[in-house]
């Protein structure tokens, strides 16, 4: 059934997400992710549309995020050796923070580097590929009251000016009604509404389109996703972006590398599966969190060493198989770190939706 919480609900929608995507358009190759943004806006859930081989490549970079100081040197490091001065545009803060980047990068294998004449080089190993087809961004409210549908109206009025999602959602629990209420709330026309209904849990037919979204994006001129401004001021720059246009195209891929590198599946590390009374509960074909003490879905605020039920793995649990296996935390997190790759692997293969091999009745 669906959990009480919003977090449960949103959980349910990116597994949802994952399993179906796109749920008007048919099936197209993403990975999803949750509570992501910027700081001006965080949304709950994140769904990255990928180039399959352009993702492919990306995977040879690695399973963790590329942040934004190493996206800065990953992306303009050169084919042939170049002191990284020169190699690199300015990034707008002082050249020791690259410095420290290209020694990070370094570390991780994603560029090479030596010392000449006392400087440092750096080459690239890869291009790094333009894998991010399209962000789509999705609101949760499984209980559209008034007040919410107020306080979500705005916000998603927001995500239509700025346009740095190229598609957003609102999902919502549908009430069976002739008409579903969201749709007389005063929400944006741009933003699609996904009527869920997960009262036998997940499946890749748990929901319908009850309003379908806008495309937010610019157009094919720029498929970076810079507001209608931005590609006015191009004009006359032969095609090239404007420094607003490029600090967009960072921002976008800044979010898709979180939402690559932290998936959904995530609420891990943030909640405590080393507790006796932490477990795993199919709901479908989703696996989401569930505590025994208190016979729910927990949020991460709630799943803390300072809640109440709080009982510590036994230390005959922690250390059996020591120092491989551990104990049925560490079991859990690696459950979830599987399926992770999984999805991964798949959405590089552009396998993804209800065909997928080997998917029916997993999580």
């Amino acid at each position: 059934m669906t959990p009480d919480a919003e977090f449960g609900y949103e959980l349910l929608v990116c597994r949802y997400a994952e399993l179906t995507w796109h749920p008007s358009d048919g099936s197209r190759p993403a990975i999803v992710s949750r509570q992501l943004g910027t700081a001006a806006r965080r949304w709950d859930t994140v769904v990255i549309e990928v180039d399959p081989e352009a993702f492919a490549a990306r995977r040879g970079f690695g399973d963790r995020t590329i942040d934004s100081d190493l996206l800065h040197v990953v992306r303009h490091a050169p084919a042939d050796w170049a002191w990284y001065r020169d190699a690199l545009p300015h990034p707008g803060y002082p050249w020791r923070y690259v410095r420290q980047a290209v020694h990070r990068a370094a570390g991780r294998s994603l560029i090479e580097k030596r010392r000449r004449d006392n400087r440092i080089q750096l080459r690239r190993k890869r291009p790094y590929p333009d894998w991010v087809e399209r962000i789509v961004a999705i609101e949760n409210k499984p209980d559209l009251d008034r007040s919410a549908a107020d306080a979500l109206a705005d916000q998603l009025d927001h995500d239509v000016e700025t346009a740095l999602a190229d598609e957003v959602w609102l999902a919502t629990e549908t009430t069976g009604e002739r008409v579903e209420p969201a749709l007389l709330r005063e929400m944006p026309v741009e933003a699609g509404i996904l009527a869920t209904d997960f009262s036998a849990g997940v499946d890749d037919d748990a929901a319908d389109v009850a309003w379908h979204p806008s495309d937010l994006s610019p157009g094919p001129t720029d498929r970076a996703g810079v507001g209608d401004e931005d590609a006015a001021d191009r004009g006359g720059s032969g095609g090239r972006s404007t420094s607003r246009d490029a600090e967009t195209v960072t921002r976008r891929l800044e979010i898709a590398e979180r939402a690559y590198g932290k998936g959904w599946r995530s609420y891990a590390d943030t909640m405590r599966p080393d507790c006796r009374h932490f477990e795993l509960r199919r709901e479908g074909r989703a696996v989401v969190p569930h505590c025994a003490a208190k016979a729910k879905v927990p949020t991460a605020r709630e799943c803390s060493g300072s809640c109440p039920s709080f009982s510590p793995e036994p230390p005959q649990w922690r250390t059996k198989g020591w120092p491989i296996e551990g104990g049925p935390g560490k079991g859990l997190r690696r459950v979830l770190d599987r399926r992770r790759t999984r999805e991964r692997n798949r959405a590089g293969d552009g396998e993804h939706g209800r065909d997928r091999a080997g998917d029916a009745g997993s999580e």
